[in-house]
């Protein structure tokens, strides 16, 4: 009888966590039924510009937008074969648990509630935010602690009223909330004068000034911050495939980023790189795909359709854009920000 030492033990463990490590991924259930209907379906807001708005011939664009395109990208090869179905706060987390959508890419913050009690996983947060006032600055505010007394205007369903009562209370602020079903609801009460303030992420008080206001230049967005509001695609519980390739592609996207990848040299990078980081990502280095049930390209068809996530925030809600929103805590974590990608090896 052979007789194994401890050593030999842990090392066919480790040989055989090798192996299964290796092992194709099973396509799960979602990924089976994405690939038979030809298209991703993505939860977007009924309109936030920068993150999910259509435009006046219905096309769509933003940071959750090229979210969804990049995993469509990646899943089926084109980033036209993304769907797109509006869903307001109420309606969010409902739809993704009966399976109307296959992720939730609408800028919805990830808390520990969510996180454990509504049948959902969180993948990787594209986007640090918080929660803000919106005034006009005729009545002369200039710090949310000038609040005292005002009537402040929000949407009913999100963490916005909670936070505000928190922060109210926490600050010895007393303030009057109105509530309304719909966002676009909320903030028309406000800019028609129902309100003297409005609150919600600072990103979308910067996307409802220039866009919605009468004059942008009569709004003031006020300096503090009352939360801490991470976004982040969710999915439904249930299908851990599915999951992780939801978790994988925005990582890819931010390492893209961290390697200098980009949509205009994606393709020359591709036919000389020697940098076997950067060869992972362009799909001629290891086969990382066949670990997410993916074809092999599955990150350089994500990076090819959108760019790397410093380009997509810059195309949609940077200082170039409309939003003229700086990268600050939404930078990489080598420049001063938060953005640290996964390691995609």
């Amino acid at each position: 009888m052979r007789i194994r030492t401890p050593l030999a033990l842990a090392a066919g463990t480790a040989l055989l966590a090798l192996g299964l490590a290796s092992a194709p991924a099973h396509a799960g259930k979602t990924l089976d039924a994405v690939k038979a209907r030809g298209t991703v379906k993505c939860g977007v807001t009924n309109g936030v510009a920068g993150f999910s708005a259509p435009d006046t011939q219905g096309n769509w664009s933003g940071l959750d937008v090229d979210t969804c395109r990049a995993i469509a990208a990646a899943v089926l090869g084109d980033p036209k074969k993304a769907e797109f179905v509006p869903l307001n706060s109420q309606q969010r987390f409902a739809a993704l648990q009966a399976g109307e959508v296959d992720i939730l890419t609408r800028n919805t913050t990830w808390n520990m509630t969510r996180d454990a009690s509504l049948g959902l996983h969180f993948t990787t947060v594209n986007y640090y935010d918080g929660q803000g006032f919106l005034v006009p600055k005729k009545i002369k505010v200039t710090s949310a602690k000038q609040l005292k007394g005002a009537t402040i205007c929000t949407q009913a369903g999100t963490t916005n009223e909670k936070n505000v009562a928190e922060w109210s209370k926490a600050q010895g602020v007393p303030v009057k909330t109105v509530v309304f079903e719909s966002f676009e609801a909320s903030f028309k009460a406000f800019f028609s004068g129902r309100c003297q303030a409005f609150t919600t992420d600072t990103s979308a008080l910067a996307g409802l000034r220039n866009k919605e206001a009468p004059n942008p230049d009569d709004y003031l967005i006020l300096p503090e911050l009352i939360s801490k509001e991470p976004l982040a695609p969710a999915v439904k519980r249930g299908d851990d495939e599915w999951f992780a390739i939801v978790k994988w592609v925005p990582n890819a996207l931010i390492e893209a980023e961290e390697l200098g990848i980009t949509q205009a040299n994606i393709d020359q990078l591709r036919a000389g790189s020697k940098d076997p980081a950067q060869q992972r990502l362009l799909g001629t280095g290891d086969d990382l795909g066949k670990l997410l049930g993916l074809d092999k390209d599955w990150s350089y068809h994500a990076i090819k359709a959108v760019g790397n996530h410093g380009e997509m925030f810059e195309r949609n809600v940077g200082p170039k854009s409309a939003l003229q929103l700086p990268r600050g805590v939404n930078n990489l974590w080598n420049k001063g920000g938060l953005l640290y990608a996964m390691p995609v090896r």
